[in-house]
């Protein structure tokens, strides 16, 4: 097979750029959500056959899931055409590794693939974060804006507090250098999807026309399925774990109590040494899981886009 579908998101896309993003918005509309049987047939005749017109149909019928799940990185200063054409990336490659016989539904497989493809874009285009490349900073940089917001001090443009500064360094276990730095890069204009069109009073704004009349899939699979890159391959990561390895690690890292040495050992009958190590050994086998799928991700993300 070669790139007649990849066609369609690219060149489609980049035409939809130059005439205007909110005619991309109106565009994408006139595509149907599927059904779970559609959605199902239509996997099917792309995985076992290679049927281009299918993986067409369901490239299609995801473009707004992909505006959606790019809406939610509008604060780094990147332009949405831009997050929105690399989340397409992501939806294209899900198309391509797609099994329905395993009975997810579509929107749930794809979004892993969307979002790491607007986050590795979003990490390429961010100097700090190319220089800060550890888990704490990427985790600061992805959630900064969140934090802030759950501690009602994102309407404060100009700085956090001392305070603050220091529960976010503490909470994200970075500087609070690392976070007075990229508060100041996170404060440029946004790039939003609540401009008006038409006029004040009787337009609407640019999300509207991702709204259907009822909530669609996609947005139950956003609202209720969805959680970090990060969280599933430390879930996949801990699953490789024995029991014994994994209550450890719950009780140690993972709790807001943290057992001590003592209390385990006293828990397994076994001294607080042995405990030790079986705590250094299982975060050894996280860690080189978590870097075995983000070299998989990588590659994803690298990979030639064609349906080769």
């Amino acid at each position: 097979m070669k790139t007649s579908v990849i066609s369609l998101s690219h060149s489609n896309i980049a035409k939809s750029a130059d005439s205007g993003f909110l005619q991309y918005l109106k565009e994408i509309q006139k595509f149907p959500i599927l059904t779970p049987e559609e959605e199902y047939e239509h996997g099917m005749k792309f995985k076992d056959h290679g049927d281009k017109e299918s993986a067409k149909i369901l490239v299609q019928s995801h473009l707004r899931l992909v505006v959606k799940m790019a809406g939610k990185f509008k604060n780094y200063g990147l332009p949405i055409t831009d997050l929105v054409s690399e989340g397409n990336v992501g939806l294209i490659q899900a198309v391509k590794k797609f099994d329905p016989s395993k009975g997810f539904r579509f929107s749930t497989y794809a979004m892993w693939w969307i979002r790491a493809q607007i986050q590795e874009y979003v990490l390429r285009s961010w100097s700090l974060v190319k220089i800060g490349t550890t888990v704490a900073q990427k985790k600061l940089f992805f959630n900064l804006n969140k934090i802030k917001k759950r501690i009602d001090c994102a309407s404060n443009r100009s700085s956090l507090s001392d305070e603050n500064i220091e529960r976010i360094a503490k909470d994200l276990h970075v500087s609070k250098k690392d976070v007075i730095d990229m508060d100041s890069r996170l404060q440029q204009s946004d790039s939003s999807l609540n401009a008006m069109i038409g006029d004040e009073e009787d337009g609407n704004e640019a999300m509207d026309l991702l709204v259907a009349n009822q909530e669609t899939q996609e947005e139950m699979a956003i609202e209720n399925q969805e959680t970090s890159r990060q969280e599933f391959m430390l879930r996949t990561a801990l699953a490789t774990l024995n029991e014994r390895e994994k209550d450890i690690i719950m009780k140690r890292q993972m709790s807001e109590s943290p057992h001590t040495l003592e209390d385990l050992s006293q828990i397994y009958n076994i001294s607080r040494e042995r405990i030790r190590q079986i705590e250094a050994n299982a975060i050894d086998k996280i860690k080189k899981e978590v870097s075995k799928m983000q070299k998989s991700f990588a590659n994803a993300s690298l990979a030639n886009s064609s349906f080769a």
